[in-house]
């Protein structure tokens, strides 16, 4: 097989797609699948709303135009504040956009009445992570505009947690969104059809028996593709965390010191060094670096250390004496790995457990099914 390469489990990701959308189901909340860590991968996205999504969100125009042309028929909604120079292809291609700047929202008008549609949007809250969002003492003067606006329709309000500043949603910060989506159709007549209360890091609050008001949407990624809280870290009970696996291949296996060399350059590129100061270890090197995934992210198999990566280079120490040149090691990653290796040229995509085809067939009628190998 070809290397690196991330081999991927679909039948996982369904399963933990159906288990995220069972628990917010019985709250009223539906499940919004996030693409973006898988750079709009149609085979995970198809994964996802065969698992029970009700949508798919991405942050990247040229991801949502890989799934529609892989033949995404769902409704997509961009998750980023859309950008000017994008504005004719985003009508185009998504329902609906996040937005938090008027001069974009106008933006977006005039290219739907160009191209005699109506655009979603659904306007973006500040509620603490200081990321993106309108301050609320400002939402229902900008709400209204929108709804004055031909060529788009409000559609609703977000909020976003857990992600620049690491602030994780509360009830009371719920509660709070809530009201301002009540204060919005009180001040614009139009009803909120979106709440949508925020991402992964929600679903402790979701699930832990809290009024829930008027949230009805969470965008899912995190929780999806690795089965845990992003929160703790914990993993979410009946998923896997396991969904993802990236194998490397041996280029080179020797004894050497890993005692610092006086006088060594510190490059930017080779600061990670995480092994612990012993004399001789059997070090290996592998065809992988930062160019490919972040190395830091990597979950080092039982008696493997990392102890650096360059560009092109990650470097173990290990106690595995059956480890040879050719040899194969497999990694689990973390959520940055994961979305650098989806990203990297170089990595091969090997997909496994394709959906049943009884599946295929409901979702996409005869003839439909995606052969993967």
């Amino acid at each position: 097989m070809s290397n690196p390469r991330i081999e991927v489990d679909l039948s996982k990701i369904r399963h933990n797609t159906q288990i995220v959308v069972g628990l917010l189901k019985a709250r009223g909340i539906r499940v919004t699948g996030v693409t973006k860590a898988v750079c709009g991968h149609p085979a995970i996205a198809r994964a996802m709303l065969d698992g029970g999504a009700a949508g798919l969100a991405e942050a990247r125009l040229s991801n949502v135009k890989r799934l529609r042309q892989a033949g995404m028929t769902c409704p997509i909604t961009l998750i980023r504040t859309p950008m000017l120079s994008q504005v004719d292809d985003i009508v185009q291609v998504c329902e609906a956009s996040y937005n938090t700047e008027m001069s974009v929202t106008a933006a977006l008008a005039a290219a739907a009445l160009r191209q005699n549609k109506v655009h979603g949007v659904i306007l973006m809250v500040e509620m603490g992570d200081l990321r993106e969002g309108i301050m609320p003492h400002d939402l229902g003067d900008l709400a209204r505009r929108v709804v004055d606006m031909p060529g788009v329709a409000l559609k609703g309000i977000g909020a976003n947690f857990a992600c620049l500043s690491g602030i994780a949603p509360t009830a009371a910060k719920m509660q709070a969104l809530s009201m301002l989506a009540n204060d919005v159709e009180g001040q614009c007549g139009p009803f909120i059809e979106t709440v949508s209360g925020g991402n992964s890091a929600n679903l402790p609050w979701a699930t832990g028996g809290h009024a829930t008001g008027r949230i009805n949407d969470l965008r899912i990624g995190e929780a999806i593709l690795f089965g845990v809280d992003p929160v703790t870290g914990d993993q979410i009970g009946g998923m896997y965390r396991d969904a993802f696996t990236l194998v490397a291949e041996v280029i080179e296996t020797d004894a050497k010191s890993v005692h610092p060399v006086v006088g060594n350059a510190d490059h930017t590129l080779a600061r990670i060094r995480l092994v612990p100061d012993i004399s001789k270890i059997t070090q290996i090197i592998l065809a992988i670096g930062h160019q490919d995934t972040d190395a830091a992210g990597l979950s080092m198999p039982p008696g493997n250390t990392l102890i650096g990566a360059t560009s092109d280079h990650l470097v173990i120490g290990t106690k595995d004496a059956a480890l040879c040149v050719g040899s194969e090691m497999r990694f689990q990653m973390s959520y940055g790995a994961l979305m650098r290796a989806m990203a990297a040229p170089d990595i091969q995509i090997n997909l496994r457990n394709d959906r049943p085809a009884s599946i295929a067939h409901r979702v996409h009628g005869p003839g439909k099914h995606l052969a993967l190998v």
